[in-house]
């Protein structure tokens, strides 16, 4: 484990740590430089390939086009795997606002993609702890907001019969809580300041809350549904931002008895304006929310999505689009499927035949399409499903 591994960096260096995403003096995310500093390897061909042939389907886009780039023991949950043995997925949400963002989405697009694709069961975390500590939230709203942001994650098409889904505030305790303990036992105050950059006037409950997110990854944190399987391999599917915490996690694991667990990890889905960082929630300009109309997106894409088009159709037709910085590119690589399609789209606009507009035009097709679709399933969401989701049961199907 690397112990520079996020500190708040020198000035002008990039900062990406899960509370901060800054790209150096204000340019875009190095990603090989945030491998060689985490520590992680890149998800090569080589993989992406595996998984097709054990899976015996396409890889999913997101894997075929790099927006997860990097893993850490991949290869060795695909050994286990071919073995014809099991393990299980794991990931979360801090849920801190009442809507979800498209960047919010593509970890629980993918993780639904892993359990349809090799019949696993998953735990979801809502860190609504973290929230409250963090965004200075009450206990009472943190508690609302992960119950609504429940029914977005809900909406994205978990199987119930093998999905866990749980509230720190609501679950917290027993063999979880002594898990926490024995992660909080193996790390050192100046590990926990070198890995998140914690400072002094930081109150100690952020300073306690990383064993939180660490012990989803042992299976034992789970009696109810993994009894006698301590040794269960677990995978986590997460944005890289969130490496810090399993860095920890892995290097204690070993430690404590269990198995580290493995990564797959994404790149940051851009802010409309540019490829800075990751969308903030705090300008709704930003991102494009689940709850936005398809008059919303169309307006946000047309005026606010940074275009890599030339100053004048002129210029355009004679140069052609800069698609490295080109957003409305970039949000098709995420969500148009047609891999033709998108090649034809980046070839004809980067040769300046295809305009701006008409880039965009064919974006808000695509989004307006994914948002309605998600509103939809978001709609048929019941309390009483969320209370199903979140109940405390064994899932005795979830491996079949």
């Amino acid at each position: 484990m690397a112990d520079d591994g996020q500190k708040r960096g020198e000035e002008g260096e990039q900062v990406v740590n899960p509370w901060e995403v800054t790209a150096k003096d204000g340019g875009k995310i190095d990603y090989d430089k945030l491998i060689e500093k985490f520590g992680c390897q890149l998800l090569d061909r080589f993989l992406v390939d595996r998984v097709e042939r054990l899976t015996g389907r396409p890889a999913h886009v997101f894997l075929r086009r790099g927006v997860f780039f990097a893993h850490r023991d991949f290869n060795e949950v695909l050994d286990v795997y071919e073995r014809g043995e099991k393990f299980y997925l794991y990931t979360g949400r801090g849920p801190s606002s009442e809507a979800l963002h498209l960047g919010h989405l593509v970890p629980f697009m993918f993780t639904k993609y892993l359990q349809d694709a090799f019949k696993v069961p998953l735990v979801i975390q809502l860190t609504d702890d973290e929230k409250c500590m963090w965004k200075n939230l009450s206990v009472e709203e943190s508690k609302r907001l992960a119950r609504e942001n429940a029914k977005d994650i809900i909406a994205c098409g978990f199987d119930i019969t093998r999905t866990f889904i749980f509230s720190d505030f609501n679950f917290v305790g027993g063999a979880f809580y002594e898990n926490m303990v024995k992660v909080a036992k193996c790390v050192t105050f100046n590990k926990v300041v070198g890995i998140f950059g914690f400072t002094l006037e930081d109150h100690i409950g952020k300073i306690s809350f990383p064993p939180v997110q660490a012990v989803p990854s042992f299976p034992s944190s789970f009696p109810h549904l993994f009894p006698g399987k301590d040794q269960l391999r677990c995978l986590i599917p997460c944005a890289i931002d969130q490496d810090p915490y399993f860095r920890m996690t892995r290097d204690v694991a070993p430690r404590i008895g269990y198995q580290k667990p493995a990564l797959i990890e994404s790149s940051f889905f851009p802010a409309l304006q540019g490829e800075t960082g990751k969308m903030s929630a705090s300008d709704p300009n930003s991102a494009i929310y689940v709850t936005d109309s398809s008059k919303d997106i169309k307006n946000k894409v047309n005026r606010y999505a940074f275009s890599g088009g030339q100053d004048s159709i002129e210029n355009h037709r004679k140069y052609g689009a800069n698609l490295e910085v080109d957003i409305p590119v970039k949000y098709l690589s995420f969500f148009l499927e047609d891999d033709a399609e998108l090649e034809q789209i980046k070839k004809e606009y980067g040769a300046g035949r295809m305009l701006t507009g008409e880039v965009k035009k064919r974006l808000i097709e695509v989004l307006s399409e994914l948002v309605e679709r998600h509103r939809k399933a978001r709609a048929a969401v019941t309390d009483e499903m969320v209370d199903a989701f979140m109940a405390v049961r064994p899932l005795p199907n979830m491996f079949s």
